[in-house]
């Protein structure tokens, strides 16, 4: 996996900055309060600077911080040791920073049967925890999410075109679109970082040429594209992948589970987290890159409120520069928001070009 290099791994790098993003993590986004259990669970590839920061946080608004390092999991959605299950199904709050994460598992499906206010950072360190919460204004990119979220859930057809060759119609027939970046205002209900907008159209009229030119994750072997992977989709599922040495790993990935699930697409996403202008390795990340449309492939949640399904892993791909129509009105053109009420919220977050 390629991350961006020269980042500082000193533990006094972005330490005030850190400790001020962990503080509105834990006490603006997640709304710990006092009293309450809060599982943060870590594994060997995690940054200890932001899981140790995030416990510091909890602490001090008298809640009770329970950390857990475990050894970093060949996949992405593999059910983890028993002791974290049972750990995290008795939370009022989880976070997880575990790289190898494992959100869609059946104790991930306990713990917020349970009740768990959850949210996934996986893969998070110093840099992208200031850049993606401590210097963003995240009521007013909320307040985008919501808007965004009307706008689709209103539409029927959706084109996704890129310059790269992307060209995906499918129509959402009513379907629900979920802010997943929204604050853990409800018991049992994930969230995700900020700054992202997911459903996923009537699976049967996804069809067309999806090519993710950004990131892609997992497998743990792929992180920024460097060569673009070229999926040919039917009915919702992935039928042919073409492309380079990257192509081929993702396709061997895929095979290696022998679940039919694994190739089906899962949900589509809009990314728009103002610290976020382009791919870092970091999953979470890439997925907010502002402007970006992430697609999810493999097990897919009921939150996003289409069919619900398992399956043996999931990955996500990223277009960079996408061109969205949404019953013939272009509410993005080459990565560029078009719509005016959009374009207010880009320019009040102050997004260069806007």
């Amino acid at each position: 996996m390629e991350l961006n290099i020269g980042i500082e791994p000193a533990s006094q790098y972005l330490s005030f900055e850190t400790a001020k993003g962990a503080l509105k993590l834990v006490k603006d986004v997640m709304l710990v309060k006092e009293g309450e259990n809060v599982v943060i669970t870590a594994d060997t590839a995690t940054d200890r600077r932001v899981v140790e920061a995030a416990a510091n946080a909890v602490y001090s608004i008298g809640a009770i911080p329970t950390v857990i390092y475990y050894p970093t999991a060949p996949n992405a959605c593999i059910e983890p040791p028993k002791p974290i299950g049972s750990a995290v199904a008795d939370a009022d709050v989880w976070i997880e920073f575990t790289y190898s994460y494992i959100m869609h598992t059946p104790a991930w499906k306990k713990s917020i049967k349970n009740g768990v206010r959850y949210i996934c950072l996986t893969g998070m360190d110093v840099e992208m925890m200031v850049k993606t919460i401590t210097r963003v204004d995240y009521d007013l990119m909320i307040e985008m999410g919501e808007k965004l979220k009307e706008i689709c859930q209103s539409a029927d057809e959706v084109i996704i075109k890129s310059e790269n060759g992307t060209n995906l119609k499918a129509y959402n027939r009513g379907r629900k679109v979920r802010h997943s970046g929204q604050k853990a205002i409800h018991k049992g209900y994930p969230v995700m970082l900020g700054g992202q907008v997911s459903w996923c159209p009537i699976e049967s009229t996804i069809n067309g040429t999806l090519v993710f030119d950004g990131a892609l994750f997992p497998p743990f072997e792929l992180g920024i594209l460097r060569n673009s992977v070229k999926l040919e989709l039917r009915e919702g599922r992935v039928v042919d992948i073409q492309g380079g040495v990257e192509a081929q790993i993702f396709a061997n990935w895929l095979k290696s589970f022998n679940d039919p699930n694994m190739y089906r697409l899962a949900h589509y996403s809009l990314g728009f987290n103002p610290g976020v202008t382009k791919p870092t390795g970091r999953i979470v990340e890439d997925e907010r890159v502002f402007g970006c449309i992430e697609m999810g492939i493999g097990s897919q949640g009921a939150q996003i409120m289409g069919e619900c399904w398992s399956a043996a892993s999931h990955t996500d791909g990223i277009v960079l520069r996408p061109t969205i129509i949404l019953d013939g009105v272009t509410l993005e053109e080459n990565g560029i928001y078009q719509l005016p009420e959009i374009r207010e919220f880009c320019k009040k977050l102050n997004i260069t070009g806007y």
